[in-house]
């Protein structure tokens, strides 16, 4: 199938791995967004394997621009550690949350995440991401 809509769909997709994409979709659709699943529907299976009580460090990757993270530090949880692609989405993030240390925000390629030591993080949520090319 080689049909003009097969094609923008190729070409749209494999901009997923771009920042150039991000910073342009959070610069024109700047409101909140969730992929997949909201806070309330996954805090059971987060609570039961990684519980706020034991203090862990939680890394969620392509944070984007979702209320995920805040609802957590809202739960209970002290460290969440958020990275996303997009610097546009980074700063209106931590603009947003200044006022919570909880919360910190980090622009970063997922690709590539030496920046971390091994074991850095109790936890990761990655609720979405795709790899494409190398």
């Amino acid at each position: 199938m080689t049909s003009a809509a097969a094609t923008t769909t190729t070409v749209s997709t494999q901009a997923y791995g771009e920042a150039w994409y991000w910073d342009d979709r959070y610069t024109n659709e700047p409101g909140p967004f969730d992929w997949y699943q909201k806070y309330p529907s996954l805090a059971p299976l987060l609570n039961l394997y990684v519980p706020c009580r034991l203090r862990p460090r939680v890394l969620v990757v392509g944070c984007g621009n979702s209320a995920f993270s805040e609802s957590m530090v809202d739960d209970g949880y002290e460290d969440v550690v958020n990275v996303d692609i997009s610097s546009v989405v980074i700063d209106a993030m931590r603009s947003k949350y200044s006022s919570r240390p909880q919360l910190k925000y980090i622009r970063m390629d997922v690709r590539d995440m030496s920046a971390f030591h091994t074991a850095s993080f109790d936890a990761v949520i990655d609720k979405g991401n795709f790899f494409f090319g190398n």
